[in-house]
């Protein structure tokens, strides 16, 4: 005779099951809490277990973990789990967690029969069955492509670093994290997905409607700072869009997996795999590649972990983000002993700068990381960020442009800011340079026009 076990901390649906089963020949064991439960699965080892997911003290989650980690248990029974939560998260997890089968409550004994009897009496839903396959055509974004064919610009929708900043004391420069826009020659680039990249989304969907999107996402490195805003993206979750995600493998995992982690249970409600856009993650080898027209050409930062630094080359002009950056010159000044081995390390640190200025060397437009001034910076050495004074130093010697002091310190109020501006500026004309110097300010575009200037 077959067995079958019922886990459920309900009793009119431990009722209702169990003689569903009963009357159709099944020897049934049941259990009101999702721990005798699995003790009774073990000792007498049943061909189905169907069990509640939500449960006190022992959650339908841990039983199909505890199950499927017991080696004990052979052959492995089948497990469908039942639940009142119509949640694609909730499907998605308890199919990761072990379960075969996902079943909505009120469960009606027909559905439950007719699962039960399909061919080979099991039925696996594999993640593809509920999250959404990627393998579909993009979509046609020629009319995207079109309605962007402008000067190329860049526009700031995240200006903070460590953490966002909201409130009356940050009202002028902005209190969300990196993100920038860079529209040019057809393709639309974001720098960074930090808590900016929402309005951003918020944007970009009342602009285009139901016009499919096709965007760019670069990622300098994984620090949350530079990825919590992406799963509140809005064109993410258009089936008519098109999203690819770029950038380079971290200290411990891939891309892919450390921006599907923040979107897992407990984490977040819906999961990366189930979002209906197009989306393509992609682990870059190589130092210069293209999107586009635009060309793009990364460096690697002095930063903790795998982090780097994007200069992109338009029609109208360069770009470079550098949003997270310690000079090497300025961490190696720490005294040593050994005279010959203080020569060999600051030759050492002044050819990694050199490599940074010749990077942004010309650049029409360079965003960098000035997180301190130089006060600050003496506290914060070895923390991976600039002082204002190297951002300046490093954009006179590069012959830069136009400077944007970036990646604002959550404590900094907008009058220090102002201050930090104002310093700049001033060392910039010390300096005998025309360098331009601003404060990223979220909302401030910025038109490129190289032919023009």
């Amino acid at each position: 005779m077959k067995t079958a076990l019922v886990i459920d901390d309900d009793p009119i649906v431990l009722t209702v099951l169990c003689r569903t089963l009963e009357d159709e020949g099944w020897q049934v064991l049941k259990a009101d809490a999702g721990d005798t439960g699995v003790a009774l699965a073990i000792e007498h080892k049943p061909e189905v277990i169907i069990t509640d997911l939500l449960m006190p003290r022992f959650n339908g989650y841990q039983v199909c973990r505890a199950i499927r980690s017991n080696q004990a248990y052979f052959p492995q029974p089948r497990i469908i789990v039942v639940s009142s939560s119509n949640y694609a998260a909730d499907r998605t997890n308890s199919i990761e967690a072990g379960a075969d089968d996902f079943l909505l409550k009120p469960i009606k004994p027909v559905e439950l029969l007719h699962l039960l009897d399909l061919e080979g009496g099991t039925t696996f839903l594999r993640k593809s069955d509920v999250m959404g396959s990627k393998s579909a055509a993009p979509p046609d974004t020629t009319f995207f492509r079109r309605a962007i064919g402008t000067p190329p610009t860049v526009r700031f929708w995240g200006v903070r670093g460590s953490i966002a900043t909201p409130g009356d004391s940050t009202l002028k420069y902005g209190g969300n994290t990196a993100c920038v826009e860079v529209r040019a020659d057809g393709e639309l680039i974001v720098l960074d997905a930090g808590t900016g990249i929402r309005n951003l989304g918020r944007k970009l969907a009342s602009e285009f409607k139901s016009q499919p999107i096709e965007v760019s996402i670069l990622i300098t490195h994984t620090h949350w700072d530079h990825i919590q805003g992406f799963p509140f993206f809005i064109p993410a979750y258009s089936p008519h869009n098109q999203i690819r995600i770029k950038g380079y493998e971290g200290a411990r995992v891939g891309l892919q997996s450390v921006l599907t982690s923040q979107m897992e249970s407990p984490y977040f409600p819906v999961s990366m795999q189930q979002l209906p856009g197009y989306l393509k993650v992609e682990e870059i080898k190589e130092m210069q590649f293209n999107i586009g027209k635009v060309k793009v050409t990364a460096a690697f930062m002095n930063h903790p972990g795998i982090c780097v630094g994007y200069r992109l080359e338009t029609s109208g002009g360069s770009i470079a983000f550098l949003p997270d950056n310690e000079p090497h010159s300025r961490l190696r000044m720490a005294p040593v002993t050994d005279s010959a081995q203080s020569y060999e390390v600051l030759a050492y640190a002044q050819k990694q700068d050199e490599k940074l200025i010749d990077f942004i060397r010309d650049c029409d437009v360079v965003i960098m990381d000035s997180q301190y001034d130089g006060a600050e910076y003496k506290s914060h050495i070895g923390w991976g960020h600039t002082c204002v004074d190297d951002a300046v130093a490093l954009s006179v010697i590069a012959k830069v442009k136009k400077l944007f002091l970036f990646h604002h310190d959550p404590d900094h109020d907008d009058a220090k800011i102002d201050s930090m501006q104002e310093w700049a500026r001033e060392l910039a004309a010390i300096h005998g340079s025309n360098l331009e110097v601003d404060a990223a300010r979220e909302g401030v575009e910025v038109v490129l026009n190289r032919a023009a200037a």
